[in-house]
């Protein structure tokens, strides 16, 4: 199989969860088993992924986004996006490429919108003008008891500071994987729920699991080498 064709839109893949969930790792481990496959992917993260956004999620990790308050931060993550979203994630899925994200617009929605309390009605606002029609075809919501990803998070960055984010109080981390375990629950034609407290290559199977049974490209493909074995 070789993908893309010719005129042909790519796919877009979110990635979501909280702090320590292995969504960098399991992105990773897609890109690389799509290009077995002979899928073009691009991969990229929020905020940042482009240059201008990238300036945006240094200032947000830092704090100064916390200091000016949940809209505030919610208006530099919609800032990032746009130049995120028209540099980088729509240029690569007009040209046919899948594109892997870690984090999107429910990043937003759930750590500005339910646990920083950023109306509802602005946040959809924001998203009209930054990403108009687009959404992800797939979101993979990574899921870990909260004890496991601060753990997970604290061994990653080692003596490195806790980012604004990791260094929220455990409530706040608690109330997140509630927060994200419920848009699982809420949009499942788009969103699914995977267990990431198994080992790495486990998890991984999984989310290619989902991804192969998603998209009848990957189904076909499969057909295809398992009739010719």
């Amino acid at each position: 199989m070789t993908v893309p064709s010719p005129g042909k839109r790519g796919r877009f893949i979110t990635f979501e969860g909280g702090e320590g969930a292995g969504k960098s790792t399991q992105i990773r481990l897609l890109a690389d088993h799509l290009s077995g496959k002979g899928v073009s992917a691009v991969v990229t993260r929020e905020p940042g992924g482009s240059p201008g956004a990238e300036i945006v999620r240094h200032l947000v990790l830092s704090g100064v986004g916390q200091v000016l308050g949940a809209d505030s931060e919610a208006l530099l993550f919609a800032a990032a996006r746009d130049d995120h979203v028209h540099n980088v994630i729509t240029p690569a899925l007009e040209q046919g490429l899948w594109v892997l994200c870690d984090r999107f617009t429910d990043s937003t929605r759930v750590y500005q919108g339910k646990l920083g309390s950023t109306d509802i009605n602005l946040i959809r606002a924001m998203e009209r003008v930054t990403i108009g029609d687009l959404k992800p075809d797939l979101t993979i919501i990574l899921d870990v008891p909260t004890e496991v990803g601060l753990a997970r998070a604290a061994k990653r960055r080692g003596k490195e500071a806790p980012d604004r984010f990791e260094a929220e109080d455990f409530g706040f981390h608690q109330r997140l994987r509630d927060a994200y375990r419920q848009v699982a629950v809420d949009e499942p034609e788009r969103c699914i729920l995977i267990d990431a407290t198994t080992e790495v290559d486990v998890t991984a199977k999984h989310v290619w699991n989902v991804v192969q049974q998603r998209f009848v490209e990957l189904r076909e493909a499969h057909l295809l080498e398992t009739n010719g074995a």
